[in-house]
């Protein structure tokens, strides 16, 4: 069992920036691919980017490259996401979420929500404009 904790999230204006922590615990994951996804009220759920087990390898979507940036910190069991430059479109409940089927995984970092096995509960994060 893994249980994720987010936590960072809040109200900034446009323009601004937040940095949301995925706190692991329960089960080191060191080992796995850490995703972030984020949910608007009343929208699907959408895949924002992940990173593989060493942190070698991230993927951003399109809408957020060059303005949010995937990390982590595996002695501290530890995933962040820092955004900038933030926009009122990034309004959305983030959540992070481990592949822990698949340890030291060289595949693709994939956008399927399927793919991941432990979810956190959620930060909200809403940026006015």
């Amino acid at each position: 069992q893994v249980q994720l904790i987010e936590s960072g999230g809040g109200l900034v204006q446009a323009g601004g920036s937040l940095r949301l922590s995925c706190a692991a615990s329960g089960r080191t994951i060191s080992s796995y691919t850490m995703g972030w996804f984020r949910q608007a009220s009343g929208k699907e759920r959408e895949f924002v980017g992940a990173i593989n087990w060493s942190g070698g390898r991230t993927y951003v979507i399109d809408s957020v490259k060059g303005r949010f940036t995937i990390s982590r910190d595996n002695a501290k069991n530890t995933v962040y996401l820092q955004m900038n430059s933030l926009k009122p479109e990034d309004t959305a409940v983030y959540y992070c979420a481990v592949d822990t089927v698949n340890p030291y995984s060289t595949a693709k970092l994939t956008p399927s929500a399927a793919e991941y096995d432990y979810w956190g509960q959620g930060t909200q994060v809403t940026v006015s404009s």
